[in-house]
């Protein structure tokens, strides 16, 4: 059976990580990624993550908590727009686009903010490093935020990155799809 999407998302940042580097959540959500990254990277590690509603921060904030992993983790209340103020490198970024799961639906990441993220986010990989792109479309929003993140991705310079697509082609229901992006070596 093949991995699903957020496994593949996971063992490609898995196979590019290593201990005690910067990584980033660009949308916390839950706190699952933030955990996964927190754990990957150990104690000697960094993970910033963004979310803007506090009930994000509030569940990321008690979940590390609970596996004692929150002394690595910077969590900011604000728009993953704000990774552009960082000042470092990063081996990898993850983003799952849509609405927190078990909130309000109508707040969701937008094509305007998630594109500068995204593009701020491409500065700071390093040579090597990973973005990893979950697009979950199947709401208002989606689809447009969909559309222009793999039009933005298209248009990539192949020589400072390669873009990668995993996405089940007969699946109903505007399935999610993985796009993940990894900084050449220039």
């Amino acid at each position: 059976m093949f991995p699903n999407v957020l496994e593949v998302a996971r063992q490609l940042i898995r196979e590019r990580v290593e201990k005690g580097e910067n990584v980033i959540d660009a949308t916390m959500g839950n706190g699952n990624d933030t955990l996964f990254l927190a754990q990957l990277v150990g104690e000697q590690g960094t993970v910033i993550a963004y979310d803007i509603q506090p009930q994000a921060i509030a569940k990321t904030k008690e979940r590390l908590e609970q596996q004692g992993a929150s002394q690595q983790v910077e969590l900011n209340q604000c728009s993953h727009e704000k990774i552009a103020d960082l000042q470092l490198k990063a081996g990898a970024i993850m983003f799952n686009l849509g609405y927190l799961p078990g909130a309000d639906k109508e707040i969701t990441t937008t094509a305007p903010s998630t594109l500068r993220a995204i593009e701020a986010g491409l500065e700071l990989l390093r040579k090597g490093g990973i973005m990893t792109i979950m697009i979950y479309w199947g709401h208002s929003a989606g689809a447009v935020e969909k559309d222009a993140v793999e039009s933005f991705c298209q248009s990539l310079d192949q020589r400072r990155f390669l873009v990668l697509k995993y996405q089940y082609l007969n699946q109903q229901n505007q399935a999610p799809f993985l796009l993940a992006i990894e900084r050449r070596a220039e």
